[in-house]
């Protein structure tokens, strides 16, 4: 059985000093990093980037924090870029999600052209349309290198890490999120989340 590492959503516009920023972001990209530099448990590691165009009701001059949100994460600009603190090295694949809905899961993402800067600092482009293939999901993606077991981390907890572990283990997968290394807004939901995930058959360590 392959292990993956899924990295979620660590961005500069949710790091300190970006348009969403989550408290500790940074500092959580370090400890990514580090932890990888450490460890040799995962056969591959994947990171979601937001990656938003027209995301319609999911961006407002007037969020409401819950279902509708300030500019984040526009493709191609440097909030999208991941965080410098995010050793990008030994990252096997970017799948890119939200173009134009709210996409809060990695599973709704879509593989990123190899050709591509990693980080995005370009406008995406529809390289595999031009090529007449099938977009990759990150499910078609897992499934294609025999990873049945996912350990998932990142930013924020009760948003997009959230989405992203109840769609992995609602899609069969052994699926874990390690609490150190993820990073969220409000700490009494946090605290909810973590339990919801543990309720859904995650398992959080």
């Amino acid at each position: 059985m392959a292990k993956a590492l899924i990295i979620v959503d660590v961005q500069n516009d949710f790091c300190e000093g970006g348009s969403l920023a989550v408290a500790g972001g940074a500092a959580l990209a370090t400890e990514i990093s580090e932890m990888l530099a450490e460890t040799t448990d995962f056969d591959f590691v994947a990171a979601t980037q937001d990656w938003h165009v027209e995301p319609g009701s999911h961006f407002s001059e007037t969020p409401n924090f819950r279902t509708s949100w300030p500019v984040h994460c526009v493709a191609g600009s440097k909030g999208a870029a991941l965080h410098r603190n995010l050793d990008t090295e030994d990252i096997d694949a970017y799948f890119r999600k939200g173009k134009y809905d709210a996409g809060y899961s990695g599973f709704d993402g879509l593989l990123a052209p190899e050709d591509e800067v990693a980080v995005g600092e370009r406008e995406a482009h529809e390289s595999a349309a031009e090529n007449n293939e099938s977009p990759v999901s990150l499910d078609d993606w897992l499934r294609d290198n025999d990873i049945d077991d996912v350990v998932i981390v990142g930013i924020a907890t009760e948003h997009c890490v959230r989405a992203t572990a109840l769609d992995a283990v609602n899609a069969g997968y052994n699926t874990t999120v390690l609490r150190d290394f993820v990073a969220g807004i409000d700490e009494d939901a946090i605290e909810e989340t973590l339990e919801e995930l543990e309720d859904a058959g995650v398992e959080v360590k």
